[in-house]
């Protein structure tokens, strides 16, 4: 089920690449050069990958102490060429995307030239895919949070632009010390409607609104918990939380660090404009823990993971999500008929959870893991793909690793998908983007490119955590959220 990444390391410091300023930069092709008959081992793993014509630059390292200097060809399947030489691959913005859309359909064909002992040697040529498929997004949303989690520390909600390397805070808890900012999300990645949650002593729900906004109280007493994991509607009239009692625990093993865990979870259907929250039986059972609910694209299914209650901790380990699906009308917010269980995970011994739906309503996305409903610590999570039109479901092979495969989210033309992986060295999860075609195969996934990556990734002590795509960028007024947040002012919410 799993395949084995290109670079296996204990950590990042195993792959030492070209950006350590020992190097030497060179401005010619390289002459005389040995040929060698192998792909050339570079950071990050690039080759075979498909990728759209909006993407930032690839520009990656060569791996190994040895490697003195680097010089790099890329020419186009169609026409165009471009080269960088110096320490690692740096391309040039403007150049690189004049020469991703001439070839938009076709392949880059990449020539690698690599300098050890003295000695320039010249790689077999490895391609990349250029997709028809654009994004069609500005960016992506994610947080970045130190990967322990035992204490909220300093993290923040951030953006960036896909089609360069410019990134920007949203909202960083410096500005609201001892919060946690976390389960943000958008309306089919429109940035007009935009909620998160925010834990700490200062704990409410901020929804933001064609440029309004307003923080929740936190809790509502007839509630089990906060409103957390939220999803819109897709007329925008209502959004899906949960409200969940979380708890978190740390193993003494080194394979299993971090459980994250819920005594009790319901899903409800809260509507922006009259700040009432409307209840659903079918959704809130005393038997069953609910979570992660989404909409589907046409606004008429609600889906969400369903377990039966155990005692917890005691049990941990016996709590398995199923996804289940049930009728919803946009009109009053509540659910309609019986709850359908789509993908029996308990029946595998499994445990499914965050459902995504492709916003052609084709397929949904969803997480697979042993048992629980954080599986961003279990090494065994995997990601699979539901055919909601034959209901069979399968493991992605083409794009899971031998460590955890978990978070994701689809562009809205439904072509590419965001996910979190823990491939690289087990510790931080990292952001990686594949390419979906319309029976729903996958290709090969790419590390988020950076400039210089091998010190980007080497320096970044945080993880990429819930990622989201995003059709324009945030604007989120962070001097007068982080007052809202500090101060005592909420909007009460009722049960309806």
């Amino acid at each position: 089920m799993k395949k084995i990444s290109f670079i296996i390391a204990s950590s990042l410091v195993a792959v030492v690449c070209l950006s350590l300023g020992l190097l030497t930069s060179c401005s010619s092709k390289p002459s005389n050069a040995t040929p060698v008959n192998a792909l050339p081992r570079i950071f990050p793993d690039y080759a075979g990958t498909t990728i759209p014509v909006d993407i930032a630059p690839l520009d990656f390292s060569a791996v190994g102490r040895d490697a003195e200097s680097m010089y790099v060809v890329v020419k186009g399947s169609k026409r165009g060429k471009m080269e960088a030489g110096g320490d690692y691959a740096d391309f040039d913005v403007d150049e690189w995307h004049r020469l991703t859309e001439t070839n938009k359909g076709g392949k880059l064909v990449f020539s690698v030239y690599i300098k050890r002992g003295g000695e320039w040697k010249q790689y077999r040529d490895f391609t990349v895919n250029v997709s028809s498929d654009p994004i069609g997004e500005w960016g992506l949303t994610y947080r970045l949070i130190s990967p322990g989690y035992e204490v909220y520390g300093k993290m923040g909600l951030y953006q960036r632009n896909l089609s360069n390397f410019d990134e920007q805070a949203i909202l960083v808890n410096t500005a609201v010390p001892g919060a946690c900012l976390n389960c943000h999300t958008s309306n089919q990645t429109s940035p007009e409607q935009f909620t998160f949650h925010i834990r700490g002593a200062n704990g409410g729900t901020l929804i933001s609104q064609h440029g309004r906004m307003e923080i929740l109280k936190a809790k509502n007493d007839s509630l089990k918990g906060s409103m957390v994991y939220p999803y819109w509607h897709p007329s925008g009239q209502w959004v899906a939380y949960s409200t969940n009692q979380t708890h978190q625990s740390f193993h003494a093993v080194r394979s299993e660090r971090i459980e994250v865990f819920d005594q009790a979870s319901d899903v409800l259907i809260y509507h922006p404009a009259t700040h009432q929250i409307v209840l659903n039986p079918a959704v809130m059972t005393k038997d069953h823990y609910e979570n992660y609910p989404v909409f589907s694209p046409d606004g008429r299914t609600l889906y969400f993971v369903s377990s039966m209650a155990w005692d917890i901790p005691a049990h941990y380990k016996d709590i398995k999500y199923n996804i289940c699906r049930v009728g919803f009308d946009p009109k009053t917010g509540h659910t309609v008929g019986k709850v359908d269980t789509i993908f029996n995970a308990r029946l595998m011994g499994k445990s499914a959870n965050h459902p995504r739906p492709s916003y052609d309503g084709r397929f949904l996305l969803f997480t697979l893991s042993d048992y629980g409903c954080f599986p961003i610590w279990h090494k065994e999570a995997d990601q699979w793909l539901l055919d909601l039109r034959t209901m069979s479901a399968h493991p992605l092979t083409e794009i899971n690793s031998e460590n955890t495969d978990s978070w994701h989210n689809w562009s809205r033309n439904s072509h590419w998908i965001v996910f979190t992986s823990r491939r690289i060295n087990g510790y931080y999860t990292q952001l990686y983007l594949a390419h979906v075609d319309g029976r729903g195969r996958m290709d090969k996934p790419f590390l988020l490119p950076q400039r210089n990556p091998w010190l980007y990734y080497d320096r970044q002590l945080n993880s990429y955590n819930t990622p989201d795509f995003t059709l324009r960028p945030v604007h989120l007024n962070a001097r007068k959220a982080a007052g809202d947040i500090l101060s005592s002012e909420r909007v009460a919410t009722e049960i309806k």
